[in-house]
């Protein structure tokens, strides 16, 4: 049932209205569906997200949505243009160089938004 069905994420934001410049500003993104207290986001495939208000913004300390890419280094470049901090990582089995970490599985980077979320960038072989 659930395997053809469309899903979407859902991000926490302390702060929507900031949540919201950031998407605009830094990912190039406009809100769908904008509300007071939510707004959502649609991307490739008819792909959503939401970023909602709540105080738990920020905790996870996970990736916690990302997108697929056919090129990591050309899109972590344009947007570090527009002002994007990219993650640095150095664990055992896992190490950016960077901003880019390259493993069998492919090319990821990682980096935060306005509200502490983890998001990232995958880029399959």
């Amino acid at each position: 049932m659930l395997k053809d069905t469309a899903i979407a994420a859902v991000l926490p934001a302390k702060d929507v209205s900031r949540a919201k410049d950031f998407y605009r500003d830094k990912l190039g993104l406009e809100p769908v569906e904008p509300a007071d207290d939510n707004v959502m986001y649609e991307c490739g495939n008819g792909t959503r997200f939401m970023v909602y208000q709540t105080e738990n913004a920020g905790s996870a300390k996970n990736t916690q949505m990302g997108w697929v890419t056919d090129d990591v280094e050309r899109d972590v470049q344009e947007l570090r243009g527009r002002g994007v901090v990219f993650e640095e990582y150095d664990f055992p089995g896992l190490k950016t160089e960077n901003g880019v970490a390259t493993s069998d599985a492919g090319k990821a980077a990682w980096f935060l938004d306005s509200e502490g979320n983890i998001l990232s960038l995958f880029e399959r072989p």
